[in-house]
């Protein structure tokens, strides 16, 4: 079986992981908006208005993944690999603002709390939990494949975790009869959004903006390839991403002037991809390096690295 073949087995395999968990959440999402109506519950207009973002997350997120597959064009040459970083980072930025709002919204209801009825707000809470933990089992095989799919999980999760503050609110109305309960539920929720949407979208944002891989040291790579035999200098060295487990090099590399009379530069090529293929925690499996003499550098422009 190839490394395509599989990779294409993945993508099929993720697609399918992301259409059950957006079932799931479409359910859920049903069921919350007629429990919200019946209770008043802010946890559960939370939770729902969470659900309804992440709805549309996973739904972004099942297009990008659809995307994926489409092959690569002479206008496209990476096809639209990083359309799964830029799903991600609109899912992270909708879940930050959802936590934002739910801080907001939370603190104003300490203040005054409603009537809640906690049988309903119980019922309605036990539905959500059931249904995220399920798309939690589907998601978690696939979670670390992408930034895509670790978005979904995340919205996913943390669906799980805002049912789970409902069923306690609940619990606590029950017993004690302190309405406040609802409040401080939706606020932990939106703790609890708030770092890993920031997180994410830090990360997704350094994407885009074409940042070296955080597992990459760039000076240590710097230092491998000026220890390939002929090699003199290293210059123009970038390592980008063009979407997760996707890195590409690029680098300027100076030769004895020699090594391009005696035809030595093709195992010096050689020699530099599988450096930087095999010697780091990122395996780069797409470099390019322009190889220059020595006496080529009078002609080259200021080096931006």
């Amino acid at each position: 079986m190839t490394a395509a073949h599989d990779h294409g087995a993945d993508l099929a395999q993720n697609r399918t992981r992301l259409t059950v968990a957006f079932a799931i959440t479409a359910v859920i999402l049903v069921a919350e908006i007629v429990g919200a109506a019946v209770t008043g519950s802010l946890a559960l207009i939370v939770d729902a208005g969470h659900l309804l973002t992440d709805a549309g997350g996973l739904a972004v997120a099942l297009l990008a993944a659809n995307l994926m597959v489409r092959p690569a064009t002479d206008r496209r040459t990476w096809g639209y690999q990083r359309a799964e970083v830029i799903a991600a980072t609109a899912q992270a930025a909708v879940l930050f603002t959802v936590g934002l709002f739910v801080l907001v919204e939370g603190i104003r209801r300490l203040l005054s709390p409603p009537e809640v009825p906690a049988d309903s707000l119980l019922l309605f809470g036990v539905i959500g939990l059931v249904g995220n933990l399920v798309s939690i089992a589907v998601l978690s095989g696939g979670r670390s494949a992408n930034f895509n799919l670790r978005a979904a999980f995340l919205e996913v999760l943390n669906d799980a975790l805002g049912s789970a503050g409902v069923i306690v609110a609940a619990i606590v109305i029950a017993l004690t009869g302190w309405l406040r309960a609802d409040s401080v539920a939706a606020l932990l929720i939106g703790a609890l959004i708030l770092p890993r949407a920031f997180r994410l979208m830090r990360e997704t944002i350094n994407v885009l903006m074409e940042a070296t891989p955080p597992d990459l040291d760039l000076e240590m790579v710097r230092q491998h390839l000026l220890r390939v035999d002929h090699v003199r200098e290293v210059h123009d060295l970038h390592v980008t991403q063009i979407s997760s487990g996707l890195p590409v090099l690029t680098a300027h590399v100076v030769l004895d002037g020699g090594c391009f009379s005696d035809g030595h530069t093709p195992q010096i090529l050689d020699q530099l991809q599988e450096c930087v293929a095999r010697h780091f925690t990122i395996s780069v499996e797409h470099s390019t390096f322009q190889l220059e003499p020595d006496s080529h550098q009078r002609h080259e422009h200021v080096p931006h690295a």
